[in-house]
């Protein structure tokens, strides 16, 4: 049974029995083609599957990566390789599955979205805090850049987790794991002129409320970050996220040990906190090409 034979059988198979979207069988339909136009152009025939093993495979990703294939294309291209010899094995097409060992790429991390330094400040200047409706909205993109919290951390403080002696927030992360996270005189300033406006003596639990004391739902608060940064800044993604990518990348860019940056997002691993190290690097290039005079 010659390759593309195997290979129509195996995409069959995807919809009868796996009950795969058209989509997804779409996609390994071109990865295999791929396959077969890899054998064709390196060895000028469409091999029977038998007469195939595990050094073939190898060569494929190289000859996808020459091709221009980013990474994440490649990955599903290797997915769709191992579905099908996996098949082939299970139905007793073959003997062996070759590709059982063969890796699949990991999965490229895309560069966070950020604000520039100027682009905070314009964010952050554009409220008037005597509007208790803007200075809310102010206080809550200050503590979230300024602290580097996720939307639901920030959501969930309480003013017992406020300690005005330290400047800190203790947080409630991912899994239920506490941290204490630093805040500015900035984020300290903005925090006692909203609770003298807003409490009125009223026994609020939560620091960010709706008018009624109840706390404010994320909705509204996603709609007040995306609103903010409209006509601020041309970056695509316009959400509270950014600005937690935003204070870690600033920190970074300024000296920061990644160590202690992951620490303060809450990160459990290093590998999690590692990506802001490209916006570094390329502060580090910019510099060069702008310094250095034959580069």
């Amino acid at each position: 049974m010659d390759l593309k034979l195997a290979s129509n059988i195996f995409l069959e198979n995807l919809i009868s029995q796996k009950n795969f979207s058209p989509k997804t069988k779409q996609t390994y339909e071109y990865a295999l083609a791929n396959f077969a136009e890899y054998f064709l152009e390196e060895y000028q025939v469409v091999p029977e599957i038998e007469q195939i093993d595990f050094e073939d495979l190898r060569p494929f990703l190289g000859w996808l990566q020459d091709r221009g294939f980013q990474r994440n294309s490649i990955r599903l291209k290797t997915s769709a390789i191992k579905s099908l010899f996996k098949f082939l094995f299970v139905e007793e097409y073959i003997e062996k599955n070759i590709a059982s060992s063969l890796s699949t790429p990991k999965r490229a991390k895309r560069l966070p979205n950020f604000l520039t330094e100027n682009e905070v400040d314009n964010l952050l200047n554009q409220f008037n805090e005597n509007n208790p409706d803007q200075l809310l909205s102010k206080l809550l993109i200050q503590t979230i850049y300024g602290s580097g919290l996720r939307i639901s951390e920030a959501l969930n403080l309480k003013y017992l987790d406020i300690n005005f002696a330290y400047n800190t927030f203790k947080i409630l992360g991912k899994g239920g794991k506490e941290r204490i996270t630093p805040f500015g005189e900035h984020t300290k300033t903005i925090i006692q002129k909203y609770s003298n406006s807003t409490r009125n003596n009223k026994p609020v639990s939560y620091l960010f409320t709706k008018p009624d004391g109840k706390r404010l739902p994320y909705s509204q608060a996603y709609q007040i970050v995306h609103r903010a940064m409209m006509g601020i800044t041309e970056t695509k993604q316009k959400s509270p996220h950014t600005l937690r990518h935003t204070f870690a990348t600033h920190l970074v860019n300024n000296g920061a040990d990644i160590r202690s940056v992951g620490e303060m997002l809450g990160h459990s691993s290093l590998s999690s906190t590692q990506i802001y190290t490209h916006f570094s690097i390329d502060k580090i290039k910019e510099i060069y090409k702008n310094a250095h005079p034959k580069s």
